[in-house]
């Protein structure tokens, strides 16, 4: 079979906001084919796949101000979780 799943992390060192990266990985087979940083602010593709998937996603601007959020609104209330 096949198998495509997404990994949502915060990574960070301290609980300022500009300390932590929130990343989104897409998966298939194991091969990421494309990321969201907060750090770069957009998506990025690593295979034929997940470059014309990033470059579709990259034009939904209501979209991505929402993944661009994600850093404040999901990881930095959860720091103090983890």
């Amino acid at each position: 079979g096949f198998m495509e799943y997404y990994v949502w992390r915060c990574d960070f060192n301290s609980t300022e906001l500009k300390d932590i990266e929130y990343t989104v990985s897409y998966y298939y087979n194991k091969i990421e084919y494309a990321r969201f940083s907060s750090s770069v602010g957009e998506y990025v593709g690593f295979t034929k796949y997940g470059v014309h998937n990033a470059d579709i996603w990259n034009k939904d601007q209501a979209q991505m101000a929402a993944w661009r959020a994600q850093k404040e609104t999901y990881c930095l209330p959860n720091i103090g979780i983890d």
